[in-house]
């Protein structure tokens, strides 16, 4: 879901869209699509505090990184595993 500016007024907190205050976003957040510009200034098109996204790790919203593959082997559970042997899989 896209924010649209067309109806956003700039306050003294920040950019207000449909009654939701949008912060700039974060250095993190540089090289994005989903960055929007508003007099002046750069706001995510999908979540309002870009800062809070990046707070644990890696925006899930962010077009300009990749997540790390899995390490390793996928749990198989045993169970199955020696049904599937019996049956010659």
């Amino acid at each position: 879901m896209a924010v649209d500016f067309s109806n956003a007024v700039k306050t003294d907190e920040g950019v207000q869209v449909n009654g939701v205050v949008m912060q700039q976003i974060v250095e993190q957040c540089e090289g994005c699509e989903r960055i929007k510009e508003f007099e002046g200034g750069k706001y995510c098109g999908s979540y309002p505090q870009p800062a809070v996204k990046w707070k644990l790790g890696s925006c899930n919203f962010a077009t300009h990184t990749k997540s790390a593959p899995a390490k390793g082997k996928a749990k198989v559970n045993p169970l199955k595993a020696s049904k599937r042997a019996a049956k010659g899989r």
